[in-house]
C-alpha cells in the first residue's frame, strides 16, 4: 500500500479558500503515518467550534461559513479527514474502517483541539462526530448537525443501497458532479473543480469509494457495537443540541426526529427543516447554520 500526499499544483485556483494550511502527522496503523490537513481561522484563545465534514467532500465545503463564524468571535477548526482534501490518503480501500477513521479524527483533536469545544457535522462528519460525541460527552459544548445520524443496524433506504453500489462499482467516479448533484443550489465549474482537486485519479479516490460501504446500516456490520454504546453517552447529552437539516436530502432529510427524540439536549430546541438544500447544507444554507452555531454557544454560554 502507499500513502498518497497531495499535488499542490491541483489546488492552485481554490475558489473563496483562502486558509493557510496547517498539518498534524497521524498514527494510520500497521506502521504507516500520514498528514491530515486541516483549516484553523480565528484567534487562538477564542471559543473553539470543530468543523467536521464528511463524503466525499472536505474542508472546502465549509468556506462559506468559516468567515460568518470568525466575525462572530470564534476559532473555527476545519480537518480534512485521512483520504479527502489535501491530507494524505492510503490508496487501499482495505484499509479504511470505522474504527480506524474514529481513530484518526479523535488523534487529530486530542493534538489540536484537546479543550472543551463545539461541533458542527454533516454527513460522515456526523458519524464520527456523534459517536465522538457520545464516547465523551463532557469534551462537547454544544452540537448542530446536518443531515447526519448514528446508526446501528436496520434495514437501509433504496436511496443508500443505490448510492452505496454506485460508490463502489462506478468506472465514472466524479467527485465534484456528485457534489454538484446533492446541492439544491448551482456550483459554479470552479467549485465542482474545486470538489475534484484532491482526487486526480483512481488510487487518491480509495477512501472516498470505501465511506458508503463502511456506514452500519444493516445487522451485523463492524460499528454497531461502538455505535450503540456510543448512543448511551449521546442520548444523556444534555448540553445544547440542534438539527438543521436540508428538505431537499433524499437519503437523509427525514431523519432529524430520531435525533431530536432521543437525545435530551435537543428538547426545546428550534430545529429546522431548511428549503432549498440538499444534502450538501453547506453549500446551500450556510448563513443559517452558522447562525445555528452562533445560537448554541450562545445558549451554552461560550460565546
Amino acid at each position: 500500500m502507499q500513502v498518497l500526499e497531495y499535488d499542490p499544483t491541483r489546488f492552485a485556483d481554490i475558489p473563496d479558500y483562502p486558509f493557510s494550511e496547517n498539518w498534524q502527522t497521524i498514527d494510520l496503523g500497521e506502521g504507516y503515518s500520514g498528514k491530515m490537513h486541516y483549516v484553523d481561522e480565528g484567534p487562538n484563545d477564542a471559543p473553539t467550534v470543530l468543523l467536521y465534514h464528511g463524503e466525499p467532500s472536505w474542508s472546502f465545503l465549509y468556506r462559506k461559513m468559516i468567515p460568518i463564524l470568525v466575525d462572530a468571535g470564534f476559532r473555527c477548526l476545519a480537518p480534512d479527514l485521512i483520504g479527502f482534501g489535501k491530507s494524505d490518503k492510503p490508496d487501499d480501500i482495505g484499509f479504511y474502517s470505522y474504527d480506524r477513521h474514529i481513530s484518526w479524527l479523535g488523534q487529530w483533536r486530542d493534538a489540536v483541539a484537546p479543550q472543551d469545544a463545539g461541533l458542527f457535522c454533516q454527513d460522515w462528519g456526523g458519524l464520527l462526530g456523534l459517536r465522538l460525541v457520545g464516547e465523551a460527552p463532557e469534551r462537547f459544548q454544544y452540537v448542530v448537525t446536518s443531515n447526519t445520524f448514528l446508526p446501528t443496524g436496520g434495514t437501509p433506504s433504496p436511496a443508500f443501497l443505490a448510492w452505496r453500489h454506485f460508490a463502489k462499482t462506478s468506472p465514472e467516479f466524479q467527485i465534484g458532479e456528485l457534489l454538484q448533484r446533492a446541492t439544491a443550489t448551482e456550483r459554479t465549474a470552479a467549485e465542482v473543480a474545486a470538489y475534484d482537486a484532491p482526487f486526480p485519479d483512481e488510487p487518491s479516490k480509495a477512501g472516498a469509494r470505501a465511506f458508503p460501504a463502511l456506514v452500519p446500516v444493516e445487522d451485523g456490520m463492524d460499528g454497531i457495537e461502538q455505535n450503540e454504546r456510543a448512543w448511551k453517552g449521546l442520548a444523556s447529552f444534555d448540553k445544547p443540541f440542534l438539527t438543521l437539516f436540508g428538505k431537499d436530502d433524499p437519503v437523509l432529510g427525514t431523519v432529524s426526529p430520531l435525533l431530536i427524540k432521543r437525545i435530551a439536549g435537543a428538547k426545546g430546541q428550534h430545529h429546522d427543516m431548511l428549503s432549498t438544500c440538499g444534502h450538501f447544507s453547506q453549500e446551500d444554507r450556510p448563513q443559517e447554520l452558522a447562525q445555528g452555531v452562533i445560537d448554541m454557544a450562545h445558549k451554552a454560554g461560550v460565546l
